[in-house]
């Protein structure tokens, strides 16, 4: 008895973090994508067609990988390796297709192979060696960027007619479309890309909810002395998190490729950066047994808008839409450690909560 009470005052307290960061988010997005519409209606900036270029078509890649810094930040890591994950299976991939002329279909279990190596050996040194997890993955970023720089120092285009049969692959959406001045109509698609990162999103949302390693994960985050008490294995749920985190960066390699269909140096900088920040703005929390994928879906929205409506307000410099990001992180971590402070005190973030979401909460406990 003693040793399950503080596990679910933890589970109570985290739930309502989550709760308040997740309606924070949304609520952010809404707003500012709603007044982006009304700034930018005479760019059509509401239309079908741009909503989905600019959230599922243009950078699908950044959901994947998002959602795998999630998962390990919800069990208490972090994995800074992904965006040279990213680049690695991007030249590995060109320099399959086009030097070497192996059939496209390769492209898929390499991608995913590279991406669980990446995780496999991270996350056995983190789990199961104690290295902190960010000095390892730091490791597994230069060895990645080095690695493509080995296979090779110029970027290579990929020509191959079938990957690029995939690259320009659409799927139309037919009730949605905006009626252009000649009377036809503009409607909206989905890329291949976009609509593997859309079922990602989908499983790892029921893995997480319904699944006893989501539970474990959230319980080991949370607290893993509980969680080893509870007969739950830390090490192994905290291995399992980069395996998954190194999979879906793999993933994310593959996509990006196919929405660039070439290899080069170049690709995958920074990349980790803007991940981690939309997981936090998505209410994961560094501490751990705290996030949720859809939270991340929304912060990776709202990193996507900022990226595409700062340039129109004539802010033309590319470091602009990092610097906004990266205020937006900043407010992101201090609610977080706000609501870490609340929530240790009497009556907890609840007390703050409206008079009908409390009584919800007495009901459920």
């Amino acid at each position: 008895m003693d040793n399950t009470t503080p596990h679910l005052s933890m589970k109570h307290k985290n739930l309502n973090n989550t709760g308040i960061l997740l309606i924070i988010t949304i609520t952010l997005f809404l707003i500012l994508y709603i007044t982006s519409i009304i700034m930018f209606r005479e760019n059509s900036f509401g239309k079908y067609v741009i909503f989905f270029n600019t959230f599922f078509n243009e950078k699908p890649y950044l959901l994947a990988i998002s959602l795998g810094l999630t998962v390990v930040m919800i069990s208490g890591s972090i994995d800074i390796s992904v965006g040279g994950v990213v680049g690695l299976v991007a030249m590995v991939t060109a320099v399959m297709l086009t030097e070497h002329g192996i059939n496209a279909i390769w492209t898929i279990p390499a991608a995913l192979g590279i991406g669980l190596s990446f995780g496999i050996v991270q996350g056995f040194l983190v789990a199961y060696m104690k290295i902190q997890p960010f000095i390892v993955t730091l490791v597994g970023m230069f060895f990645a960027r080095g690695m493509i720089s080995v296979i090779r120092p110029v970027s290579v285009p990929i020509t191959n007619a079938t990957f690029l049969g995939w690259s320009d692959a659409k799927l139309y959406i037919p009730f949605l479309y905006n009626l252009r001045r000649n009377g036809t109509h503009d409607v909206a698609y989905l890329v291949p890309a976009g609509i593997v990162v859309l079922v990602a999103l989908i499983v790892i949302i029921i893995v997480l909810k319904y699944t006893r390693f989501g539970r474990s994960l959230y319980a080991v985050g949370g607290n893993a002395q509980s969680a080893l008490l509870m007969g739950i294995n830390p090490k192994k749920i905290k291995f399992l998190a980069h395996v998954l985190c190194g999979l879906l960066a793999g993933i994310g390699g593959l996509v990006f490729t196919l929405g660039m269909p070439s290899g080069s140096p170049d690709y995958g900088r920074g990349y980790e950066i803007h991940a981690i920040s939309s997981s936090i703005i998505g209410g994961a929390m560094l501490s751990g047994g705290v996030g949720l994928p859809i939270g991340t879906f929304f912060g990776v929205l709202i990193n996507l808008l900022v990226q595409r409506v700062v340039p129109m307000l004539g802010l033309t410099e590319a470091s602009w839409p990092t610097i906004i990001t990266s205020a937006f992180l900043f407010a992101f971590i201090v609610l977080q450690s706000v609501l870490s402070i609340v929530s240790k005190t009497d009556g907890g973030v609840t007390q703050f909560l409206p008079e009908w979401l409390r009584l919800k909460n007495k009901r459920k406990t």
